[in-house]
């Protein structure tokens, strides 16, 4: 390949690398970021002071009072998701008392924890600088309520969940104001906790990863515990811990697939946890995070592990319908990633998942769990089967053997082209049930996997064109031949180095992430491998004395090194993808 193609090449790998498919809500139509407020832009929050400030007409209220809030800024703003809060709980994301609106040309209510009225934002992405609406206390209001905010100041520049004042109920006391300049502990922890393995089996179930281990003694251990407690066994008491990256979740599914999921969150806020149940009903960010139906909650942030426990009652159906009882089946999903200002990220790897449905109420018992879907584990061992061993033999033969048994034929046709015809066609077909298992298994494109699936496109695409050009190729004796013969190596050698580069971006996949940097050797070690059997068999191929009478011998036992070589580096990497 030229310098001017490679570079073309690289320069649409990076394009494509760092092209991300973005949705924005310039209609103000967003109930599912209700919980977190994050405007799901895909850039992270300002940290900076904002030039935005929330101000009410009282600091104190009575039940069904009507209370003037005004949002203003000192520059302009495109977009606002406004929403009251219990000021003494409220990372739990429950919304209260409704909103009046008092130009409705401008803003509009929203609907959040099927609560209607519960929150305002923009109506259109008309630059504002003021806006001004009406809070209705409800006849149940807590004892103090405190207004937030996130603010757009354009697209991909914004403030989420800025703290507005807090108003009191009469007859409250407020709290005066904690200094900033406080020093935080290094230990922070809501309640007494301790979470050890023993029991597992016995008397709760449990989720392990790595398989064995002990929170109580490992920091990277994750672990999801649960228990039937309370008189009559009528409720849970789960228990999560993990690397304290930013949060750690559990999910109860009716299949091992995202969506329709009763989730529930340990998510780091500064030097506090909250604790937050949800509903994803696809690919989603989590939606109507609160803290309903949860009891007993306690947290702890040491020794780099994220810890809590808390409570839930069996049945909810009537608390909350998106809660899902806990005497059926379900796969459990365990999962964990960043988190900024309390809103979570997508999970940065593949989430735990158990191998069968599991009875929450049922026997005690140690679940069994994978990281790896079977259908991408297939993907990926089929994959590397086909270019490690199927598609490197073949077509080393095709490029170093063909004068090689001369005099040998095999159903009609010269040994060296039956046996890389052979290989290359099984190579085709591996290439090809492999490249559709992923869509089986994402029902669609994968919009999270970077270059990888496009150079997968590419990949397929170049092996299908190559035995459509060896089946109209011309005859030996013609003088387009050469014409084939350049083709033929061009198109092969592009497609192999595309599908080196491939396996590479393949096994840091979410989905089929293996052992790290310990598989990325073993990769390179395979290329090293095949680069210097080739440059070995080039200069055999331009020093050979022809007097030799042993060069044909030498070069069968060369080949049958080569597989044996790159069969064992190929089960070095199917070992550790059976193993996720």
């Amino acid at each position: 390949m030229s310098p001017v193609g490679v570079y073309c090449l690289l320069f649409i790998s990076v394009s494509v690398c760092y092209w991300v498919p973005a949705g924005c809500y310039a209609n103000g139509k967003v109930s599912k970021a209700c919980g977190s407020m994050e405007p799901h832009h895909g850039a992270s929050g300002q940290t900076t002071h904002s030039p935005y400030r929330l101000e009410t007409n009282t600091t104190t209220f009575s039940p069904t009072d009507r209370i003037q809030v005004i949002l203003s800024g000192t520059t302009y703003f495109e977009g606002f998701l406004l929403e009251a809060r219990d000021a003494a709980t409220h990372a739990t994301a429950s919304t209260v008392g409704t909103f009046t609106l008092t130009n409705p040309m401008r803003t509009q209510l929203l609907t959040c924890n099927k609560h209607q009225g519960s929150a305002v934002s923009h109506k259109s992405d008309a630059r504002q600088t003021e806006v001004v609406v009406i809070w209705n206390a409800p006849t149940d209001a807590p004892r103090q309520v405190q207004f937030f905010v996130t603010v757009v100041a354009h697209y991909n520049k914004f403030w989420v969940k800025l703290p507005g004042p807090i108003i009191y109920q009469n007859g409250v006391t407020p709290h005066p104001p904690q200094s900033d300049t406080t020093p935080h502990p290094v230990v922070t922890t809501f309640g007494l906790l301790i979470f050890t393995s023993e029991g597992c089996g016995q008397s709760k179930s449990c989720l392990l990863d790595p398989s064995g281990c002990d929170p109580k003694e490992d920091p990277h251990c994750f672990f999801l515990s649960m228990a039937t407690e309370g008189p009559g066994n009528t409720s849970v008491i789960f228990e999560l811990s993990g690397p304290v990256e930013g949060y750690i979740a559990f999910a109860l599914s009716w299949d091992t697939w995202m969506g329709n999921d009763d989730v529930y969150m340990c998510v780091k806020e500064g030097h506090r946890v909250s604790v937050r149940a949800a509903f994803v009903s696809g690919r989603t960010h989590p939606e109507d995070q609160s803290q309903s139906g949860l009891s007993s909650v306690s947290w702890r942030l040491a020794d780099g592990m994220i810890q809590c426990r808390f409570s839930r009652p069996i049945k909810l159906s009537n608390q909350d319908p998106a809660r899902y009882d806990l005497d059926q089946e379900y796969f459990l999903f365990l999962a964990n990633g960043y988190a900024q200002h309390g809103n979570i990220w997508r999970h940065s790897h593949q989430p735990l998942i158990s191998t069968k449905r599991k009875n929450i109420t049922g026997t005690p018992e140690v679940l069994r769990s994978s990281r790896g879907p079977i259908i991408m584990k297939i993907h990926g061992a089929l994959m590397l089967l086909a270019w490690m061993l199927t598609g490197s033999v073949g077509t080393f033969i095709a490029s170093f053997y063909k004068p090689d048994w001369p005099n040998q034929t095999l159903l009609g046709q010269k040994v060296w082209f039956q046996v890389h015809r052979v290989l290359m066609l099984l190579t085709v077909t591996l290439t090809v049930v492999a490249f559709c298992l992923p869509f089986f298994y994402r029902k669609g494109w994968s919009k999270h996997a970077g270059v990888h699936p496009y150079l997968g496109c590419c990949v397929l695409a170049l092996s299908l064109i190559q035995p459509i050009m060896a089946v109209i190729r011309p005859s030996p004796d013609s003088h387009r031949r050469y014409v084939f013969n350049w083709a033929h190596w061009g198109v092969g050698s592009l497609t192999e180095i595309m599908a080196v580069a491939a396996m590479f971006l393949g096994m840091r996949q979410s989905s089929l992430l293996l052992p790290q940097p310990w598989a990325t050797h073993v990769l390179i070690g395979y290329v090293m491998w095949l680069a210097s059997f080739r440059i070995f068999l080039l200069m055999h191929k331009h020093l050979y004395i022809k007097k030799c009478m042993k060069g044909s011998f030498i070069k069968s036992l060369i080949l049958a090194v080569l597989a044996l070589g790159n069969a064992g580096l190929l089960m070095a990497l199917l070992s550790s993808i059976a193993e996720i």
